[in-house]
């Protein structure tokens, strides 16, 4: 089988790969779409990102779906030709952690496509999967590429629950790519009354707008655009943060109203804090971390039309251009999904 393999920045290889029987509890997946993640860009772009560098070549690719092809013993409820998504998401279940239901902060996490532990976990873009039924779930009625979007709508959906109640609320979402317009249509579906998205991208803020922001906001071209919002101590109820960058930090907790939560997604990089600001208005600063139970949610809602994510996959590249693929992705004025197609 060829699999999607980087070895160092800027080198990715379409390698050959041996597959297997899956074993006992595990159903073979032949993969059909794979998203490109910001995890992705990461490792292409600069090797790693932060402490965390490639030492080994690593199999990329987290946010896949496919059809099953072969059925291992004793699994149940699954047939071969069903299509799944695959969650990455692989917790021991049986740590401190796993055991108080916050699997996302697994001990013993192998989350498919990272480099964070040597070996390095190998990841889904592969023609041929292996996953534990466990990881699997029914996408019957969506096409490939929206199941592949499970993941990242699961990122969004842990984080929203994350934030509590949002009906009625006043949002302001900073960063508009895959993560942020996704963070828009959960806000909405979750009750959210007003939603004002930030960016410096153009392309970035129409699909904001198209996913349902009341007001977009091209920060780059106004810096000063969210002072309409800071009078009176502020206006945002809470905030997603999903840019990664302290500028986007800094001006939004400006905006926000006192006792306001600050939702952070963005994985920048270390970011200095206005602690006064934080302090004084009392917000309350919440991470958010992978998921683990959204990631059926994410399926449910695509499968029951609550929610339309196909807009937002707007590149599809064939396997044996699978770079291309990684160069459009890391396009912003005209990618916002880009996934690519294994069959």
């Amino acid at each position: 089988m060829k699999a999607i393999v980087i070895h160092d920045a800027k080198d990715l290889r379409i390698e050959e790969r041996d597959s297997a029987p899956p074993k006992a509890g595990e159903v073979q997946v032949h993969i059909a779409a794979g998203g490109v993640c910001g995890s992705d860009l990461h490792y292409y772009n600069h090797g790693g990102f932060g402490p965390v560098r490639l030492k080994e070549p690593m199999i990329l690719g987290h946010e896949v779906s496919g059809h099953i092809s072969a059925i291992g013993s004793g699994v149940n409820g699954f047939s071969e030709g069903d299509l799944v998504a695959v969650s990455p998401s692989r917790p021991c279940g049986f740590c401190r952690f796993c055991q108080e239901g916050r699997q996302n902060q697994c001990l013993n996490m192998r989350f498919y496509g990272s480099a964070m532990p040597m070996p390095h976990i190998q990841g889904a873009f592969r023609q041929v999967l292996n996953a534990g039924a466990a990881q699997c779930v029914k996408a019957s009625g969506l096409s490939a590429a929206e199941a592949a979007m499970a993941e990242p709508f699961a990122v969004v959906l842990h984080a929203t629950r994350t934030a509590g109640d949002l009906l009625g609320k006043r949002v302001l979402i900073t960063g508009c790519g895959p993560i942020g317009v996704l963070s828009i249509i959960a806000a909405r579906r979750a009750g959210a009354i007003e939603i004002v998205a930030t960016d410096l991208s153009e392309n970035a803020l129409m699909h904001a707008k198209k996913a349902g922001a009341d007001t977009v906001i091209n920060t780059s071209a106004n810096q000063s655009a969210l002072d309409q919002f800071t009078p009176d101590k502020g206006y945002f109820d809470v905030m997603f943060e999903c840019s990664g960058a302290v500028s986007a930090l800094s001006a939004g907790i400006t905006a926000m109203r006192p006792g306001g939560i600050i939702m952070q997604l963005g994985l920048g990089g270390d970011m200095s804090l206005p602690m006064m600001a934080i302090t004084a208005k009392e917000l309350q600063l919440r991470g958010s971390f992978r998921f683990h139970t959204e990631f059926a949610t994410a399926i449910e809602l695509m499968q029951g039309g609550l929610v339309d994510l196909k807009p937002l996959v707007t590149h599809t590249m064939p396997l044996d251009k699978a770079e291309d693929a990684f160069l459009i992705a890391n396009d912003r004025s005209q990618a916002m999904k880009a996934q690519i197609d294994f069959t």
